[in-house]
């Protein structure tokens, strides 16, 4: 895997936005130049290594009631972050209670509501919007209950929330491509808001209009639904219908992987394999994909959907131990590319043979973790 440098990619996008720079191109002929890849994990200050006794905390010394409560359960992503934070509360011998909202917040609210009744010892939330849930996250945090927010854009005192730094994440994205493309051609977008990642990435793609206006949006298109894949397969299809021709679409880029399933399958089915894909996430079936003969997925950006789920189960049980745990966390991400996967067939558990740092994070860990798993076999 070649050694990117995401985090200055990240900064020069951030500053077109502030600075509104529009002129500047790179001169992106010399395919050696360096492209993005991997976020600097964050590093708040010393909360990530808490804890200095390996005696497991008395608060700890019991089975705990855990309620997971998920904005939706939308794809394969959602579903392998699902067992990476069951896996990990079992290992630490408690019980989670997964509740998915179906992608209704008002509904997500009310789970916020149960699990405060119930009587929980904390809470996990995954997505979700602040204007709809920061009453009831509110409310836990009153009646001491612990919570830890995953891609959520709470912000509340005591409240962790941790992140895939999407800015990250789509820069890494976006900058190999518009390397790939030599900075001009005509590309299609596919997008849905109303989700604070999703929004996030999209921040990135209006920098990246801006930084590179020798790339041509031609159409835009997208919505998350049960069959996300699918619908996102059939619009494709007719999109393909619309522009025939080679050349009249360079590049797809699909900022969830559910769409990027999608736009891939279209585009194989129609034998257009010249457009290229370039994607956000990454899970066994995307990886099944990516390695086909005649896979149009060419990169994709993401982060270990299961690490991040084990990692948000342990922060909060620091916090529930009494530990200190960060207010903010960027899970770092890295850019797979097609190029530098073998011809036999991978499986995300074997990724980080290819890809340096891969789901090896040991953020949000305590000496008593360990105690904690063995006494709980």
């Amino acid at each position: 895997m070649k050694p990117y440098k995401v985090l200055a990619a990240a900064f020069i996008a951030a500053s077109l936005l502030l600075t509104g720079c529009t002129s500047e191109q790179d001169a992106l002929s010399n395919k050696t130049e360096t492209k993005p890849a991997a976020a600097t994990e964050s590093k708040t200050n010393s909360t990530n290594k808490a804890g200095s006794s390996s005696e497991i905390p008395k608060q700890l010394q019991k089975p705990l009631k855990i309620a997971s409560i998920n904005q939706f359960s939308i794809g394969t992503f959602s579903s392998q972050y699902v067992n990476g934070v069951k896996k990990q509360v079992e290992e630490f011998g408690g019980e989670v209670q997964i509740y998915n909202a179906d992608n209704d917040l008002s509904k997500m609210a009310a789970y916020v509501e149960t699990a405060i009744n119930q009587q929980v010892d904390g809470i996990l939330i995954d997505h979700g919007r602040a204007d709809a849930i920061a009453p009831s996250v509110k409310k836990a945090i009153e009646k001491g209950i612990p919570v830890v927010a995953f891609d959520s854009d709470i912000n509340i005192p005591g409240v962790t929330v941790i992140d895939q730094d999407d800015y990250s994440l789509a820069w890494s994205s976006l900058r190999t491509m518009a390397q790939d493309l030599n900075a001009k051609g005509e590309i299609v977008y596919v997008w849905v808001g109303g989700f604070t990642p999703m929004e996030r990435r999209n921040t990135m793609y209006e920098a990246f209009k801006k930084r590179y206006p020798g790339i041509k949006e031609v159409a835009r298109f997208g919505n998350a639904s049960q069959n996300t894949a699918l619908d996102t397969q059939s619009q494709m299809e007719a999109l393909l219908q619309k522009y025939p021709n080679k050349g009249d679409i360079d590049a797809v880029f699909a900022p969830w992987d559910e769409f990027a399933k999608g736009v891939t399958r279209a585009i194989q089915q129609a034998g257009r394999e010249e457009i290229k894909v370039y994607g956000i996430d990454l899970s066994d079936e995307d990886l099944q994909l990516m390695q086909e003969g005649n896979s149009p997925w060419t990169a994709t950006a993401a982060t270990d959907p299961a690490d991040v789920g084990k990692l948000q189960v342990r922060f909060l049980y620091q916090k529930i131990a009494g530990e200190e745990t960060p207010q903010v966390y960027s899970v770092q991400p890295h850019l797979v590319e097609k190029e530098d996967l073998p011809k036999t067939k991978v499986s995300m558990s074997e990724i980080g043979k290819y890809v340096d740092g891969w789901g090896k994070s040991d953020a949000g860990t305590s000496p008593w973790m360990e105690n904690l798993e063995k006494a709980n076999k």
